[in-house]
């Protein structure tokens, strides 16, 4: 039997099973713009019904042993391993991912699954000192049902790191993807879990357009929520998860800096550079979105970025070019607006700054300077803002001159002066000597300020704490005598 055929999901969502729902959206190619499929676009009330089904399977999920969670997740991890080119397709075709960053993707993927297995089996508590003569500890319990809204830009890891941890610690979850990318951020999960023998309602997947995922953030039978997108909507959800008295971790945007330090290859940073801000058309939170460039090499520097700008063709990645398209038509307006702004503010357009349809050619900005759009705004494509320094104060403040703090990185002939650095500069990641675009299973995953609250992915520590209740237990061999 072929492993996700189209015929069995097209136009459906996911309830305990494939599902018709209250209408159906197209799925179209942003480098074709081709119809690929059709699938189930969701109201609010598929929304209960996929979370009154959640509730009342997890609550014998988590009555069952650990390890027979962590086998779902292990079979599950099989599957997709034995599938990774059906994902890595639905990247390419849906989500426009170059094939390096769609086989990239599909293996973090499977090592989430992995990583969720062993998350179930680890300590999940603590024995406490007690005044009275007692067993007193603390002990982490599923939360329930947990919330995951996911983005487009990465749609499969960024939606696989909450579910995988969430389900093997004993909670139930419903997911509402981004429309645009419904299949490989949501329904393919669908299939691999449904292989692997996790049980009926336990998994709903739920496309929908913004009404679906306000009530999902809503709904009082769902206590948590994992919410990965724009500042703009996590400020949204974060303002009515808080009058609701229920958690929103909320992985957010980022206007992320490269600092070059005058005594580097040159030509090693700006191929790193050229990465942090190319991959996948800029299209990625972590985006090297400022490069921060020591006046003694900043014309070397934006000289080589420029040529492996004007070298790096975009396209259908299908047919190979490293580079797929911007999402839509309004993200690529928006970045254009800011390249066109900057340049006329006195940036220096060095290469790119062009389009053909959704094709946005990979752009550099040279002598960009703080007010320029290019500095303050979350770009979101394929384009590198350079600005020169001339001493490490004088650096420091212009990383830190940003309402964001997802990730930073430093590159110098010295990694631990690199280090020391860092130190004066606060994000939620910090890379030496690499660029600022990077995720592993098991690395504790977040940002400060306008990025989010935290690492609240990656990691057993960040997921238990992330998907559980904490709950104090006491237990004495006689009832406790008392005065009264």
């Amino acid at each position: 039997m072929t492993f996700f055929a189209q015929q069995d999901w097209d136009g459906r969502g996911y309830i305990a099973g494939w599902t018709e729902l209250a209408g159906t959206t197209t799925v179209t190619s942003p480098s074709t713009g081709a119809q690929l499929a059709t699938v189930g676009f969701g109201s609010a009330a598929d929304l209960d019904d996929a979370v009154g089904r959640a509730a009342a399977a997890q609550r014998d999920w988590a009555a069952r042993p650990a390890e027979e969670r962590a086998a779902v997740m292990r079979r599950a991890a099989a599957v997709l391993e034995a599938n990774t080119d059906v994902l890595a397709r639905w990247l390419v075709d849906e989500a426009g991912s170059g094939q390096g960053k769609a086989a990239f993707e599909a293996g973090l993927v499977v090592g989430e699954l992995h990583h969720a297995a062993a998350t179930a089996l680890m300590p999940y508590g603590q024995l406490l000192q007690s005044v009275h003569p007692r067993l007193s500890l603390a002990r982490k319990r599923p939360v329930g049902v947990v919330g995951v809204i996911s983005p487009f830009n990465f749609p499969a890891i960024l939606g696989s790191r909450s579910i995988f941890p969430a389900l093997a610690l004993g909670n139930a979850v419903v997911l509402k993807p981004d429309p645009r990318t419904s299949v490989a951020g949501g329904l393919l999960f669908a299939a691999v879990l449904e292989e692997a023998g996790l049980p009926a309602g336990l998994f709903a997947v739920v496309p929908g357009a913004a009404d679906v995922g306000s009530a999902l953030v809503d709904h009082p039978d769902v206590p948590v929520i994992s919410f990965t997108g724009s500042t703009a909507a996590g400020r949204m959800i974060g303002e009515r998860a808080g009058r609701l008295l229920k958690r929103a971790h909320l992985e957010l945007g980022g206007n992320n800096a490269m600092i070059v330090l005058p005594d580097v290859d040159v030509a090693a940073a700006a191929s790193a550079g050229a990465w942090g801000s190319f991959l996948h058309q800029g299209q990625i939170c972590m985006t090297t979105g400022r490069h921060i460039v020591h006046a003694d090499i900043y014309d070397e520097y934006v000289g080589l970025l420029a040529e492996k700008a004007r070298a790096l063709p975009a396209g259908d990645p299908a047919t190979g070019t490293p580079l797929g398209p911007i999402i839509d038509r309004r993200q690529r307006d928006h970045v254009h607006e800011i390249v066109r702004e900057s340049v006329d503010a006195g940036a220096q357009l060095l290469a790119g700054g062009e389009y053909t349809d959704l094709f946005y050619q990979p752009t550099v900005l040279g002598d960009v300077r703080p007010g320029h759009r290019a500095f303050t705004d979350e770009i979101f494509g394929p384009v590198a803002p350079v600005l020169r320094f001339e001493d490490i104060d004088e650096a420091v403040d212009l990383v830190n001159a940003t309402e964001y703090g997802l990730s930073v990185a430093i590159l110098s002939g010295d990694a631990f002066r690199a280090f020391e650095l860092g130190d004066r500069i606060p994000s939620g990641i910090l890379h030496i000597n690499d660029q600022t675009v990077d995720d592993e299973p098991q690395a504790p995953f977040g940002g400060t300020g306008f990025s989010g609250t935290g690492a609240r992915f990656g990691g057993h520590e960040a997921n238990i704490e992330a998907f559980t209740e904490t709950q104090w237990v006491t237990v004495q061999s006689q009832i406790q005598r008392y005065p009264f």
